[in-house]
């Protein structure tokens, strides 16, 4: 069982189909704008490219965690030269008691749709803390999502 950090491939086609709205959108005269969710799983997941949606499985667990993870605070998709580019806000669990491997973004509004896998390089632990996870700089080089 691995998490490897990659941007879900399922993610890519769906941009393509115009599924996921990350930014206020005007769609047939209604405004919407989707929800994204953080879930942090165990060195026990297997979440790589060809992870398609969330799923509870091997996901953590313990005090201050709920199952399904937190919603993300999206910073509005911009763009740097010939880069578009999106990030989210830091998550923090507070006064957290847990021990996470990677995490999983996801698309709540639409059927729980991955976007991307994050690969912490080792198990990370909170015990009675917070627990943040630290999003890149939003520029062109380093926002969490990135079309160049």
């Amino acid at each position: 069982m691995a998490i490897t950090q990659a941007m879900c491939t399922s993610f890519k086609v769906e941009l393509l189909n115009g599924i996921h709205a990350f930014g206020t959108t005007v769609v047939r005269g209604a405004t919407t704008a989707d929800t994204f969710y953080l879930a942090l799983y165990t060195s026990s997941a297997t979440l790589d490219a060809t992870t398609t949606a969330y799923t509870a499985s091997n996901e953590t667990s313990g005090t201050g965690y709920v199952a399904g993870g937190q919603a993300l605070t999206t910073v509005a998709p911009t763009s740097s030269g010939t880069t578009a580019f999106l990030d989210f806000n830091d998550e923090t669990w507070s006064t957290a008691t847990i021990t996470a491997r990677g995490a999983l973004v996801y698309n709540s509004t639409q059927s729980n749709k991955a976007v991307a896998v994050l690969d912490f390089g080792g198990d990370k632990t909170s015990t009675a803390g917070d627990f943040t996870v630290v999003f890149p700089t939003a520029d062109a080089s380093n926002a969490i999502i990135r079309i160049a």
